[in-house]
C-alpha cells in the first residue's frame, strides 16, 4: 500500500476531559467497538472492581484515576485509530499539554450534571491555540443533569467554541430515552446497563412521523420535535471544513458507562476527524507524505514493566514511513540510533511492529538517550516546535530515606524526572535536591513510585518558593555575576542549565531589575 494511503487510514486523537467526567470509560468503549478488548474495567468512585484497560499503573488503580497519558490502537472500518487517553487530573496537565502536540484531533468529554469545569477550560483553550479540530461528548444521558440547552450555551461561552449538535437526548436520567442522530437522521433507543452491545435503531428521515410516539411516547416526541426546531434553527449546518479548521465543535449526547451514544461518535468521527496533518519545525514545515522519515518524543515511561525495568519514549510519527532495524539520526545527539523492537501498544499490551506511518505512536526502548521533544530523522536537522517544559509551581527538598539506596534514589530520580513526571534542581551552594511539579500530587507518585519501582524511599521537606525561572545571557560576566552574588538562589536542572530559585514575586522582579542582561524564561524551551 502506498505512503498517501496509509496516511489517509490513520486517525490519531486525544480523550481529555475534568476528572469524572468519564473519559477513560469512552476510551473503553471505543476499544469494545474496535474490536481491541472483549471486556471493559469499571472505575466507579475511586473504588476499583476491574481496573481500567487504559490504566495500567498501580497507583492509577488504587485511586481509580489516569495519571499518565496511555496510548491505544485499533482498527475499525478499515481504519488505523489511535487513541491518546490522557490524565484528567490538573496536577497532570503537563503531561496533557505534551500529549495535545501528538495528536490531530480531539474528543472533550463533558459530565451532562456539572458541564464545563475549570480543568476542560484549561485544556480546550491549548487545543483552541493550536486550532485542533474538537469533538464534544457529553456524558452520563442515564444521570439527571443539566438542561441540553444550558450545556451548549455554557460550552459556547466558557469554552469560545462555536457548537453543532449532532445528535439530540430524549429526556435524561429516568426519563432517558434514547438519542436522535440527526447526521445519520435516525433514532437510538435506550437500555440501560449495557442489556444489549448494540443499541435499537430506527431510521427517521421526518420526526414529525407519528410512528415516533410509538417508541418514545407522546410527550417525549413532542418534546423532542419542539427541541430539534430550536436546534435547526439557531445552530449552524455542520460544515466540515470548518470543523478541521477549528470553527465548529460538532456535539454529541450519550452515556459511555451504558455504552450509548458511543457507536454515532465513532461512526460520525472517521468520516469527520482529520488524517495526520503537517508539523511545524524550527527549520519548515513538515508534510506527512515526505518520503524522508522524521517523528519527534512527547512523553517518557520508565517501568511500565516494573519486572523489566524498561523506559519506553513515545514518538510521534510525522512523515515518511518508520522501519524496524532501520539506523535513523538523533538530532540533538548527532548520532545514528536503530531500533530492534519498536513497540505498539495496546494499553499496557505491547507488540513488536515492522514498519509504521504518519500519525502512528511508536514505543521506543530508550537506555537514557532521550529527552522529551527529541526528534528522529532519516539525516535531516529538524528540531519541531510547541513541547513545552513549564516552570514549576510546588517544591520540596527530598531527602534520602535510607542511606544504603542512594544508587537506586538517584537513577529512579533521574529516570522519573527525564519522563517529565517532575522536576529536579540541585542548588548552588549546597548540592541539596529539589524537586518542583505543578502539582502536589506529583509528589505523592513519585514517592511510590521510586518505593515501588526502584526500591528506593524518600522523604520531603517544605520549601517556599514561588517561581524556578531558567536564566540566559548573551554576557558570560552578567551569568557570573548573578551566580556569584546571588548563589543560595541559583540551581541547575538535570541537563546543567541554570536556574534562579525566586523565593517571592517581588524577588523575581528585583532580580530582573537588578540584572538587566539576563534574561528569565518560565518554559525550558527556550
Amino acid at each position: 500500500m502506498s505512503l498517501t494511503s496509509e496516511i489517509q487510514k490513520r486517525r490519531t486523537f486525544a480523550i481529555v476531559s475534568h476528572p469524572d467526567a468519564g473519559k477513560t470509560t469512552l476510551t473503553e468503549k471505543l476499544l469494545l467497538f474496535g474490536g481491541a478488548i472483549q471486556e471493559a474495567g469499571a472505575v466507579k468512585s475511586n473504588k476499583i472492581k476491574r481496573h481500567a484497560t487504559s490504566d495500567f499503573m498501580d497507583i492509577e488503580r488504587q485511586r481509580g484515576i489516569s495519571v499518565a497519558t496511555s496510548v491505544m490502537a485499533f482498527e475499525y472500518e478499515g481504519l488505523k485509530i489511535n487513541i491518546l487517553d490522557t490524565p484528567g487530573h490538573q496536577d497532570f496537565a503537563e503531561d496533557t499539554y505534551r500529549t495535545l502536540t501528538a495528536v490531530d484531533s480531539v474528543i472533550v468529554v463533558i459530565d451532562v450534571a456539572k458541564g464545563v469545569e475549570p480543568q476542560t477550560e484549561k485544556l480546550v483553550e491549548v487545543c483552541r491555540m493550536r486550532k485542533t479540530p474538537i469533538i464534544v461528548f457529553i456524558n452520563k444521558l442515564d444521570r439527571e443533569g443539566r438542561d441540553g440547552f444550558d450545556l451548549l450555551d455554557e460550552i459556547e461561552g466558557k469554552l469560545g467554541l462555536h457548537v453543532k449538535p449532532l445528535s439530540w437526548p430524549i429526556g435524561m436520567g429516568q426519563r432517558f430515552k434514547g438519542v436522535y442522530n440527526l447526521y445519520e437522521q435516525k433514532l437510538n433507543l435506550f437500555q440501560p446497563h449495557g442489556k444489549r452491545k448494540q443499541e435499537e435503531v430506527i431510521e427517521f428521515k421526518d420526526v414529525s412521523d407519528p410512528a415516533l410516539d410509538k417508541h418514545v411516547g407522546e410527550s417525549a416526541a413532542e418534546e423532542l420535535r419542539e427541541e430539534l426546531e430550536i436546534v435547526t434553527t439557531v445552530y449552524p449546518k455542520f460544515d466540515r471544513d470548518a470543523y478541521l479548521a477549528g470553527d465548529i465543535s460538532p456535539v454529541f449526547f450519550g452515556s459511555a458507562i451504558n455504552n450509548f451514544g458511543v457507536k454515532e461518535l465513532l461512526d460520525c468521527f472517521i468520516q469527520i476527524a482529520p488524517p495526520p496533518k503537517a508539523r511545524q519545525t524550527e527549520e519548515r514545515l513538515v508534510t506527512p507524505d515526505e518520503n524522508n522519515f522524521s517523528g519527534f518524543v512527547f512523553k517518557i515511561h520508565a517501568n511500565m514493566d516494573p519486572k523489566h525495568r524498561d523506559r519506553i519514549a513515545f514518538l510521534r510519527i510525522c512523515s515518511g514511513k518508520f522501519e524496524r532495524n532501520t539506523n535513523y539520526m538523533h538530532v540533538r545527539k548527532g548520532k545514528k540510533m536503530k531500533f530492534s523492537n519498536p513497540t505498539a501498544f495496546m494499553a499496557s499490551k505491547k507488540s513488536i511492529l515492522e514498519e509504521a506511518y504518519p500519525g502512528d505512536i511508536v514505543g521506543l526502548y530508550d537506555s537514557g538517550n532521550f529527552k522529551i521533544g527529541d526528534t528522529l530523522t532519516d539525516g535531516e536537522d529538524l528540531h519541531f516546535k510547541g513541547i513545552p517544559s513549564f516552570s514549576p509551581e510546588q517544591f520540596r527538598y527530598i531527602n534520602n530515606a535510607n542511606p544504603l539506596k542512594s544508587k537506586q534514589l538517584d537513577k529512579g530520580l533521574q529516570q522519573l524526572t527525564e519522563e517529565g513526571v517532575a522536576q529536579l534542581f540541585v542548588k548552588e551552594d549546597n548540592n541539596r535536591k529539589i524537586i518542583g511539579t505543578v502539582g502536589a500530587l506529583q509528589f505523592e507518585v513519585i514517592q511510590y513510585r521510586l518505593e515501588h519501582e526502584y526500591g528506593a524511599s524518600c522523604t520531603y521537606e517544605p520549601m517556599p518558593l514561588h517561581k524556578a525561572c531558567w536564566i540566559t545571557s548573551d554576557d558570560n560576566e552578567a551569568i557570573r555575576k548573578i551566580v556569584s552574588q546571588r548563589k543560595k538562589d541559583i540551581a541547575r536542572d538535570k541537563d546543567g542549565n541554570l536556574v534562579f530559585m525566586a523565593e517571592s514575586a517581588w524577588a523575581l522582579k528585583m532580580a530582573q531589575e537588578n540584572f538587566p542582561k539576563i534574561e528569565f524564561h518560565f518554559t525550558s524551551e527556550f
